[in-house]
């Protein structure tokens, strides 16, 4: 009774426009998913090929290899037969700008807020919208598409290296722009039913095997931009995000909505109960199941339970936030506003119809800010091509003040990396990559970092641990998913790794030894004489690497929080004072600003923030009433994010934009205060 005969179904569909269209969809559909999935095998084999000759891999073993050891491999080889034509011997940080080229950029306008993803609605308040339709159409405009801004795969096009013409080459991107959104507008309908075939047919089975799935919770595609490293590989990422995930899911079950767990108890309640009554009818007689809609019934009402169980709180919960805080922050390293989301689905379904007025109104208007991005952070590197001049993480070009680079770094307000970005990054492709030689500054700020946390890890076990924080760091995390020895043992030094380790003589204890003689250098050493033993010995190794960079993370977070504590009560001692002579004010000012501030840093108050701004260099030009005495930032139309006007702007590629000269050698929309 289900099927009809082939005539009468094409008859039926013959009769309709739309059922004609949608299976047109289909098809297409399928075609390009048959069209990725050889494209794949071939770009596959060639991989397989190069493992098998070049790296003399075998796929048996493959498995057993650790990515360090693949790298290794391929510097060797570069040696040997010089496959990179271009320079005699590649690094670690070659090969990671080679891979993470196009996602390297992608991070740091996340990082630098130059992306419209964030929007302030009249109910919801502040939102962040950024789906995989979006993040194509970023990728289409910027990278790889017709009249994108790369011109092949590694090099930017001369023309938007230079400066002279950049209003010019803003109309034009502003106009490619607009017309790549009116094509997103008119083929909403059909991008629409390829969004919900996709979803149905990648969702209807993992629904129908774990319901819970759809109320489940899981990383945003903002929170994965956001928390990315600079030059970090998407397993790398993967690790991190998946070892805060279960911190992650217990502090965001801390804030659920009183008001949603008992509407959500009702709802099941009630389901649950219809749900019992035919289950019971269909055990006591199995012809309920021939009753119109009573399978569906079912099917429907256990979902429904399972969903709204997702949204009851454990009743054995303890909350913690501040403890799970520092848990998660050990594992993710960055502080996001929107640390997870649990309705994806409907972001992705509603994308084809937001993306076309995002990209005609929100991004048109940062043509000139994304053309000055690109001009001002490109730099052309040996053997590799045009890269991010972020991912380079270079503390004296990038880094941040605030994050223990105080002194170290020469870059003005528009080239700091926020959130700590470049210090953490550093730090984390460091201890992933041990062999790797940075730049002077570089290795000065990592070797005093590393000092620090000893010494003061030192002082914390010795009893001094009032406001230690290496100590507040270490202590975060000693919960349930962090080997606690292993935490002993870094802050007691790698020796001490052997405890770990099945017996003294085993494989495993001497690389851990080999690594305490030369720092974490032995993190890359070749499998040991099984595959079981070379297993053991890098998971050892990695839970040490992740464990340092932890802690290192913590101490850093901790240490930017103190700091900042402290400019906000310098701060407002100055602002209680300002009644007795101003003049005095901004002298006390001037000499207590420590180093300056984004206009994106979180400040207590307005006048906190026009304090904090003195001396130094803001983005927005703005008036100030001398009444109230706050500042109303304005935005000048059609100004680029620091970039120069157009007189002034030099030729030059790479140059970086000054942090002081005169008021006309200033940004048009940066101002001395």
């Amino acid at each position: 009774d289900a099927f009809l005969p082939v005539d009468v179904c094409s008859a039926r569909i013959r009769d309709s426009v739309l059922v004609i269209f949608i299976l047109i969809i289909s098809g297409v559909f399928w075609l390009h998913r048959l069209v990725k999935f050889i494209y794949n095998i071939c770009c596959y084999w060639e991989i397989r090929s190069f493992y098998i000759n070049a790296l003399k891999m075998s796929m048996t073993d493959l498995p057993y290899f650790t990515w360090q050891e693949v790298q290794g491999r391929i510097i060797e080889i570069q040696k040997e037969h010089q496959i990179c034509i271009h320079k005699k011997e590649l690094t670690e940080l070659d090969i990671y700008h080679r891979i993470l080229r196009f996602k390297n950029y992608m991070v740091a306008m996340v990082n630098k807020s130059l992306l419209p993803v964030r929007f302030h609605l009249p109910l919801l308040g502040d939102t962040v919208f950024y789906t995989r339709g979006l993040k194509y159409n970023f990728e289409l405009i910027f990278f790889w598409g017709p009249g994108s801004l790369f011109e092949n795969e590694w090099s930017l096009k001369p023309e938007y290296k230079r400066g002279g013409n950049r209003l010019e080459l803003a109309d034009r991107l502003s106009s490619r722009i607009l017309w790549i959104g009116i094509a997103n507008l008119l083929l909403c309908p059909v991008i629409l039913i390829w969004q919900i075939l996709y979803a149905f047919f990648s969702y209807t089975e993992v629904i129908k095997r774990e319901p819970g799935s759809l109320g489940a919770r899981c990383w945003s595609l903002y929170g994965r931009f956001y928390l990315r490293h600079f030059n970090e590989l998407d397993h790398e990422l993967m690790s991190r995000l998946s070892k805060g995930y279960k911190a992650s899911s217990k502090y965001m079950n801390c804030f659920m909505s009183p008001l949603l767990t008992v509407v959500a108890k009702n709802v099941a309640f009630f389901a649950g109960s219809i749900l019992a009554v035919l289950i019971a009818l269909t055990i006591y007689d199995e012809d309920v199941l021939a009753v119109e809609h009573v399978l569906s019934s079912i099917t429907l009402l256990g979902i429904c339970v399972t969903v709204c169980r997702s949204f009851i709180p454990d009743k054995h919960m303890v909350f913690c936030p501040e403890q799970l805080l520092k848990v998660i922050l050990a594992h993710i390293h960055y502080m996001p506003d929107h640390w997870q989301g649990n309705v994806f689905i409907l972001e992705e379904l509603l994308s084809p119809v937001i993306t076309p007025f995002i990209l005609i109104f929100c991004l048109r208007r940062k043509s000139l800010e994304i053309i000055d991005f690109f001009r001002n952070f490109t730099v052309d590197v040996v053997g590799v091509g045009d890269t991010c001049s972020f991912a380079q993480m270079d503390v004296r070009q990038h880094g941040h003040p605030a994050w223990m680079s105080a002194g170290k770094t020469e870059a003005s307000i528009y080239q700091q990396a926020e959130d700590g970005k470049t210090e953490l990054s550093l730090m984390h492709f460091a201890i992933t990559n041990p062999h790797w030689q940075p730049p002077r500054e570089s290795t000065h700020f990592i070797s005093l970092l590393k000092e620090k946390v000893h010494r003061e890890a030192a002082t914390g076990q010795q009893g001094i641990i009032a406001e230690n924080p290496a100590f507040t760091s270490t202590h975060s995390l000693q919960s349930d998913s962090e080997p606690r020895s292993l935490i002993a043992n870094f802050l007691m030094g790698p020796p001490s790794l052997a405890s770990l380790l099945p017996r003294p003589d085993h494989p495993a204890v001497v690389a851990g030894r080999a690594m305490a003689g030369s720092g974490t250098d032995a993190r890359t050493i070749s499998s040991g004489s099984s595959a079981w033993e070379g297993q053991l010995t890098s998971m050892v190794l990695s839970e040490y690497a992740s464990t340092e960079m932890s802690i290192h993370a913590l101490y850093m977070h901790e240490m930017h929080k103190q700091q900042s504590r402290g400019e906000v009560s310098r701060h407002t001692w100055h602002r209680q004072e300002s009644d007795e002579s101003s003049e005095s004010v901004n002298e006390d000012m001037e000499a207590a600003r420590t180093f300056p501030r984004s206009s994106t840093f979180p400040t207590t108050s307005h006048q906190a923030g026009a304090a904090q701004q003195s001396g130094s260099q803001r983005r927005y030009s703005g008036t100030s009433d001398p009444v109230s005495g706050s500042f109303r930032a304005q935005r000048t139309p059609r100004m680029p994010m620091g970039g120069w006007s157009e007189e002034n702007q030099m030729s030059r590629h790479h140059d970086p934009v000054p942090e002081e000269g005169s008021e006309d050698e200033l940004p048009p929309h940066i101002h001395k205060v």
